[in-house]
């Protein structure tokens, strides 16, 4: 009962010092907005997805399209700019504030690095590429195998079987409308006169296409 007591009584120093802590940090924080702007020329421009980054506390945000930004931070912070083909730039947030609002125009300045070009060969030269090649040991398994992949039967069953991936059903879905809009407040011209159209169905014909069309028409 005694130590009841004393719990209680140390009770509300206990929540007035998390209060007292409490109004401690919020009155450290500020809503550090602003805007920036490439300061390279005379014309400033805004400079659209930049880093903001707090160091030392691993939180950030970006500038929206317009150059943008709005981030919470402390006094005495030290905020990062950065962004692809800019000098980087920290800025201190002033510790001696009254107010919890802080807002600035950030330039930054291009700085481009142009690095050597390249250029990686494999080989030194055409003809030790040449060597290499002749010298490469193909093993019959191999050999077999590729002949497999390449046969006639089995190209023929790819084709027919694998499904054609997005691009190839983007452009053919762009050929059909670009046909479509081509033709459009007139009649569509007839396949009549193509050759390639009188093979395909001949082709049909003999299979027996169409006799198989029918059955099943008949059928349901």
């Amino acid at each position: 009962m005694k130590y009841r007591n004393i719990f209680f009584a140390l009770l509300p120093l206990l929540f007035a010092g998390n209060v007292l802590f409490g109004q401690a940090q919020g009155e450290k924080l500020v809503q550090f907005t602003g805007i920036i702007l490439d300061g390279t020329t005379e014309q400033l421009l805004p400079i659209p997805y930049a880093n903001v980054l707090v160091m030392d506390h691993n939180r950030g945000t970006y500038s929206d399209f317009n150059g943008f930004f709005s981030i919470v931070v402390e006094k005495g912070d030290i905020v990062e700019f950065s962004a692809v083909g800019y000098a980087t730039i920290k800025f201190e947030i002033p510790d001696t504030l009254t107010d919890n609002k802080y807002s600035m125009v950030q330039l930054m300045t291009q700085d481009t690095i142009n690095l050597p070009e390249s250029v990686v060969f494999p080989w030194p030269s055409r003809d030790h590429f040449k060597l290499e090649f002749l010298a490469m040991d193909v093993t019959s398994e191999m050999q077999d195998r590729a002949m497999k992949n390449l046969a006639n039967e089995t190209l023929r069953k790819m084709r027919n079987e694998v499904a054609a991936d997005g691009n190839e059903n983007a452009d053919y879905y762009l050929r059909q409308q670009s046909r479509n809009y081509y033709h459009i407040g007139q009649t569509p011209p007839m396949n009549i006169f193509s050759p390639l159209a009188w093979k395909q169905f001949f082709d049909a014909w003999k299979r027996g296409d169409y006799k198989k069309k029918r059955k099943e028409e008949r059928n349901y």
